[in-house]
């Protein structure tokens, strides 16, 4: 998320109400969660385990519940509750904006674009020329879609984060204010969810082709010329690359990465990274040789334990 303009490390300070570390006209330009990061964000961190990667990010200010060693050319917020705080920060800059009409007068859309009976567009939507959107689909505030788009029935795009902090009293939810960016040629199939950014976008990049019954988690990234088929989930904070074909029923957990031109097979559980143009599948997923290796000696331990039995 970026603030309208930049503000100085104090005013962050005094929005928030608590002590900071650096000079005081340090400029901030935004707040992001960690995986998206860039130079002028705050980034914030409360666990000791997760300091490091904080400090060391590319975020310039690190909204933490401990004083530390302000690292060189940055600033930070000491708070005694961070989650809360970075909560405090979208309330300010993002609030809520209601929708007055079912398509918002600051939705922005294109020629020849087609909207079936029961559409909602949200504030400041944009849509590209020449994109259908069928019955009943919601797009919450903030999504852009490119051209010649076509989005079937009952699809939702800009659903908050599903992040969550565990205390002891409940669950605190981790405010969403980012986006959705749907780009050319996009097609997404019935009942699909796509979730927008903690504080950035999640992208689907030009000319990619999702079934029907589909959830991509906050803040990931669908390269260019994918196939996603049916009931796939994935989570946040993934990088997918180009030509990537997944197919039906297939998991994969956060912030990992799947290569260019990878194939996952149906009903495959990929927790881990997979690599450029490798074809994948099992639980764990891995490469297609070691599996059928690991298939082959399972299959022979009856005829192990009957050889033992007979010694």
């Amino acid at each position: 998320m970026k603030f309208p303009q930049p503000y100085t490390l104090k005013q962050i300070a005094d929005i928030l109400q608590i002590e900071f570390v650096g000079e005081a006209d340090f400029l901030v330009t935004g707040c992001n969660e960690i995986h998206r990061v860039v130079a002028g964000d705050i980034v914030f961190v409360d666990h000791p385990k997760y300091y490091d990667k904080a400090l060391e990010s590319a975020a310039t200010t690190v909204l933490i519940n401990k004083k530390v060693a302000c690292p060189q050319g940055k600033g930070l917020l000491i708070s005694k509750d961070p989650f809360d705080d970075f909560n405090k920060l979208t309330k300010f800059f993002k609030p809520f904006e209601s929708a007055p009409h079912q398509i918002s007068p600051t939705a922005k859309i294109g020629e020849n674009v087609v909207i079936q009976p029961g559409v909602f567009i949200g504030n400041h939507v944009t849509i590209g020329a020449n994109s259908v959107i069928h019955g009943n689909v919601s797009i919450y505030d903030n999504c852009h879609l490119g051209e010649n788009v076509t989005i079937h029935a009952n699809t939702v795009l800009g659903a908050d984060a599903f992040y969550y902090k565990n205390r002891p009293t409940g669950f605190d939810k981790l405010l969403s204010s980012g986006s959705i960016i749907i780009e050319d040629n996009v097609d997404l199939g019935a009942s699909c969810t796509i979730d927008r950014g903690v504080s950035d976008a999640t992208i689907i990049k030009e000319g990619t082709k999702i079934d029907n019954q589909v959830h991509i988690g906050h803040d990931t990234i669908v390269g260019r010329k994918c196939l996603i088929a049916s009931q796939v989930g994935i989570a946040g904070c993934v990088e997918i690359g180009d030509e990537v074909t997944i197919w039906g029923q297939v998991g994969i957990t956060s912030g990992i990465s799947i290569g260019d031109k990878a194939v996952i097979s149906a009903k495959s559980g990929v927790s881990k990274s997979l690599k450029t143009g490798g074809h994948y599948f099992g639980i764990p997923a891995g490469d297609f040789r070691s599996k059928y290796k690991e298939i082959a000696a399972i299959r022979q331990i009856p005829d192990i334990i009957e050889k033992v039995k007979k010694l």
